[in-house]
């Protein structure tokens, strides 16, 4: 692992730790093993950092999710399978810190313009993705409906994660959007 990579990793635990208000140089170097200048030199600013640190995460989180579908294309899975695989992979999410992260920097990127256009590469990459799933699926206008399936999908994490209870099955509120959108 580089030592940039390492320095975006450690900002991203600082993150889920301690939220973007908790984030430090100090906190960073220390979670990271490495001096503040080697920080400074990577990133010359948090606002970078974050960009950074949300990219990663965003192309990590995608390429694993793009490894899914393609593990099942082939499969010609009905909407009850890919709600069903779809509610297994969201229950093999961490839950805790790794999970808190992209949420504070989405959040962040509400408060900072600057990072807008990061949040909008995570959401394009995960929209596309939920239109290759939809399409596989046989949704008429699949990306028509990535991004409410992304939207579902996210505050479905968001609310496990504010209420330590997993509420609805997503595999349930999955079909029960994707079943509205075509009757």
């Amino acid at each position: 692992m580089s030592t940039r990579e390492t320095i975006l990793r450690a900002a991203l635990k600082v993150i889920g730790e301690h939220g973007v208000a908790g984030l430090s140089n100090r906190r960073i170097v220390a979670d990271a093993g490495v001096s503040l200048g080697t920080l400074t030199y990577h990133f010359p600013s948090q606002t970078e950092l974050l960009r950074q640190a949300m990219l990663l995460f965003a192309e990590e989180e995608t390429a694993k999710l793009a490894a899914i579908v393609d593990a099942h294309r082939a499969e010609n899975l009905t909407l009850e399978q890919a709600a069903a695989l779809v509610e297994q992979v969201i229950e093999q999410l961490p839950f805790g810190t790794d999970e808190i992260a992209p949420h504070e920097l989405y959040l962040q990127a509400a408060r900072d313009p600057s990072l807008r256009d990061a949040s909008e590469r995570c959401f394009t990459a995960y929209d596309a993705l939920a239109a290759t799933i939809l399409g596989a699926l046989g949704v008429a206008a699949p990306e028509r409906l990535a991004g409410p399936v992304v939207a579902l999908i996210a505050g479905l994490q968001l609310r496990r994660l504010a209420t330590g209870a997993p509420g609805t099955p997503p595999g349930e509120s999955l079909m029960m959007l994707v079943r509205g959108s075509t009757g």
